[in-house]
């Protein structure tokens, strides 16, 4: 009987990936919802991928950069500052809807039917994270209601935990200026986020929204 050949080695010599895969596994990795396994099927993907398409990623990264500003009203992303939103006359600048991040944003336009302003705080508080009130746009907030022209100010933030304590908090800050501040109908499933919401359930919650 012919002898079964030898799967393993002699040696004990570990194997170990290129300095440059493992630092780009570690840099993908600091992406939301990036975990290693992810991350390694990203990497030798475009290890596997041509030159070109290598070039084209980055790019587009590259135009992140270069061509993205923060509006320095709103903190919306924008190609100017301040952002189109902010700087269009045929926006109703009395009537600011404050959201957690762009993404949130991005969905209420998928209305069609808010046509206010917006504000980024830029997260939500959340003590177990290290992320407290210095580190949102909240006093930014707090600065253009009282400036005045405000109305109404839409705490439109996600039906979560940490979405109601900021909420709270930040209608007990606005609270002096006796601007009208209302807050989301429920409708929206408690635990999930603005950003995936349907647009008719978003439409909804801005329609019969109610006092914070």
């Amino acid at each position: 009987m012919a002898e079964k050949p030898k799967i393993y080695r002699s040696e004990e010599i570990p194997w170990e990936e290129p300095d440059a895969v493992e630092r780009a596994v570690n840099a993908f990795k600091q992406l939301p919802g990036i975990g290693d396994r992810t991350a390694r099927r990203i990497i030798y993907w475009l290890l596997g991928t041509s030159e070109d398409k290598l070039d084209e990623f980055a790019g587009a990264f590259k135009a992140l950069k270069e061509q993205i500003k923060t509006c320095s009203i709103c903190f919306n992303i924008s190609t100017s500052d301040p952002c189109y939103i902010c700087a269009s006359p045929e926006r109703d600048h009395s009537l600011i809807c404050a959201v957690a991040e762009p993404q949130d944003l991005a969905a209420i336009e998928t209305t069609r039917i808010y046509n206010g302003v917006y504000h980024i705080l830029g997260g939500v508080l959340d003590a177990l994270r290290g992320i407290g009130p210095k580190q949102l746009h909240i006093d930014e907030l707090i600065q253009r209601v009282s400036a005045g022209d405000i109305d109404e100010v839409i705490l439109a933030l996600d039906p979560s935990n940490e979405g109601e304590i900021t909420a709270k908090h930040i209608a007990k800050l606005l609270a002096p200026t006796g601007v009208k501040i209302t807050v989301l109908a429920r409708g929206i499933s408690a635990g999930s986020t603005l950003e995936f919401a349907d647009p008719k359930t978003l439409t909804n919650a801005l329609i019969n929204r109610k006092p914070a």
